[in-house]
């Protein structure tokens, strides 16, 4: 763990629930992974996309250039906007840009996408940002980080200098693998200006293709406070590394050296794909907006309301929106992987 407050200057990674401009989401077509269960996830897109535009928050949905465009719903609101972009899926979180601010400017930071560590491909993926980019979408400058393999659902910022990320990911070696913990650190302070990065050591899900993204494990929120998965019951798999993890979040500590004040998310009952195998479906993987929260539900409704009334109870001036993310969970992700927000100021032309 390192703390250097020499190195942040003006740089800044905003919290999520800061004010923004947009979510951006990639419409599934017939080319991703998706293919052999459009409407369901496609009915899913929609209720997301209605849920965001209904609390007027701009909606940008990436969507493909060939003749599938025609399939791509139109919502009848001016918080709808489409940009015609190829892509090889739907994983806005991870494929999309990373925005930081420094004296007031933003800078559209993009990563090397390289489909979680070489696992899938992701030649249309890796050029979703440099794309819209050179056609005007953003305000800002760019900032080249393609020779740095990192996805947006792999950290968390508290707006403060302190980021939170797994070693599982970021020291993945099919990553970033000829660079040690230390190096990548110091890339993680240089690109986003922080003070801190906290390595979380523990913690895991089963069918998670992402090496263990922070955003399905632990999620940083309002009033210094962390949101983490947890489970009481001994027998399920996840339950030694969990409690691994809720130990290790009891040590961690802001840029000012406070404690975080730590809240359990339920962990939801087993849901397994047609062959048998466990889907990482979790409650942590929940959407910030402006004003609003977007929550993964699972047609559990005792687990699921636990979770609502969790997060609402750190979110207490928010509105919280339950959206039922069981077609998400059959390609491993959920309501959080397949959105990306655009601080205040990014977007041209909105």
């Amino acid at each position: 763990m390192m703390n250097n407050n020499d190195t942040a200057g003006a740089l800044r990674l905003p919290a999520e629930w800061e004010q923004q401009d947009a979510i951006m989401m990639v419409w599934p077509h017939s080319k991703t992974d998706w293919a052999y269960m459009l409407p369901e996830v496609r009915e899913c897109f929609y209720n997301i996309i209605r849920a965001i535009i209904n609390e007027k928050e701009h909606l940008i949905l990436i969507t493909p250039n060939d003749e599938e465009a025609e399939n791509v719903p139109v919502f009848d609101s001016p918080f709808f906007v489409k940009k015609k972009c190829q892509s090889n899926d739907t994983w806005a979180r991870d494929t999309c840009a990373i925005t930081t601010s420094k004296d007031g400017k933003l800078i559209i930071n993009d990563f090397q996408f390289n489909g979680w560590g070489l696992k899938f491909a992701a030649c249309y993926d890796n050029l979703i940002t440099s794309t819209l980019f050179k056609e005007g979408l953003f305000n800002g400058t760019y900032a080249n980080h393609l020779s740095f393999a990192l996805e947006g659902g792999s950290i968390e910022s508290d707006g403060e200098g302190t980021l939170l990320t797994t070693s599982e990911c970021l020291l993945s070696p099919h990553r970033n693998g000829g660079m040690t913990k230390e190096e990548i650190e110091r890339y993680l302070i240089n690109a986003f200006g922080v003070r801190k990065v906290l390595w979380l050591d523990h913690g895991y899900l089963e069918g998670d293709d992402t090496d263990s993204h922070i955003d399905t494990l632990a999620r940083i929120a309002p009033g210094n406070t962390i949101l983490y998965v947890a489970t009481d019951d001994e027998t399920d798999a996840h339950y030694e590394a969990l409690k691994e993890m809720e130990k290790q979040l009891t040590t961690f500590t802001n840029t000012k050296n406070e404690k975080f004040n730590l809240v359990k998310l339920p962990h939801p009952q087993p849901i397994y794909d047609e062959e048998g195998n466990r889907l990482p479906a979790t409650y942590a993987n929940f959407l910030i907006g402006n004003g609003f929260v977007l929550i993964p539900t699972y047609n559990q409704p005792e687990n699921d309301r636990l979770a609502l009334d969790t997060i609402q109870s750190v979110f207490s001036n928010f509105k919280i929106i339950g959206i039922d993310c069981n077609a998400l969970i059959q390609q491993h992700g959920s309501l959080h992987c397949v959105t990306m927000q655009f601080p205040a100021n990014t977007i041209n032309n909105l």
